[in-house]
């Protein structure tokens, strides 16, 4: 199982939120490119980039920040937030993003996923964002009436990388990941699935290595800011 580090952007700055709410902010860096340079020293294989604004806005708006980051390091980058089109997908793919991740306009509109997987196979990561078991979308600002696991089963036969299911009551509170979400999640996802939200100590990665191999990799993002985890620790955790 891969350890991410997550690296979210809101206004150029790296920071996190609690459980996705814009205005609850905590600022941990002013240049991005540092924090990624950090990670990639200390032996990450992978970098998770959030846009936040562009998630709630609808289109990229850290633009500028995630390309200081790619030019920074050398390790694969994934991107998500705000990535609404095919032309916003190739323009990530062709600047050397190694995969995007796409949330709301998978919800709203499947044939862009569809087609992204066909122009792009391998290179595509569905983002799930649950709320009370419901997908969440637009940046976690609205619900839709769709149930988490049985949205899923509507990838089966894509070339999807991967999900990246992320509990939101979790995210960004230190208190452990829904570990009984992600086993549901993991029976009913076709595809490798990625875990997100809460991951605080070691033991809770050893809790997610022992879900099974459908999980490939987790992201960590506040436990690692706090210093509550040490990436190299949880690596050899994940191992």
């Amino acid at each position: 199982m891969i350890v991410i580090p997550a690296i979210d952007l809101k206004d150029g700055r790296c920071v996190r939120l609690r459980q996705g709410r814009m205005q609850d902010e905590t600022v941990y860096s002013q240049a991005p490119a540092e924090v990624a340079r950090r990670w990639a020293d200390e032996g990450a294989q992978v970098l998770h980039v959030v846009d936040l604004n562009g998630a709630v806005e609808g289109s990229p708006k850290n633009r500028a920040a995630i390309e200081a980051i790619l030019k920074a390091v050398t390790v694969p980058v994934q991107v998500g937030g705000g990535i609404r089109t095919l032309e916003t997908i190739e323009s990530y793919l062709s600047s050397g993003v190694e995969r995007v991740v796409l949330g709301t306009a998978v919800v709203r509109d499947q044939s862009i996923l569809a087609e992204a997987c066909r122009r792009f196979p391998g290179r595509v990561i569905v983002g799930v964002d649950a709320k009370d078991g419901k997908v969440a979308v637009q940046g976690w600002t609205d619900v839709a009436d769709l149930d988490a696991a049985g949205f899923v089963g509507r990838l089966a036969g894509l070339p999807v990388y991967a999900v990246i299911y992320t509990d939101i009551a979790r995210d960004g509170m230190l208190e452990g990941p829904n570990i009984d979400g992600l086993r549901r999640m993991a029976e009913a996802c076709p595809v490798p699935l990625i875990a997100s939200g809460g991951i605080t100590r070691t033991e809770d990665l050893r809790r997610l290595c022992a879900l099974g191999p459908k999980v490939i990799g987790a992201i960590l993002g506040k436990a690692l800011y706090e210093g509550l985890l040490d990436l190299r620790s949880a690596m050899a955790a994940a191992n």
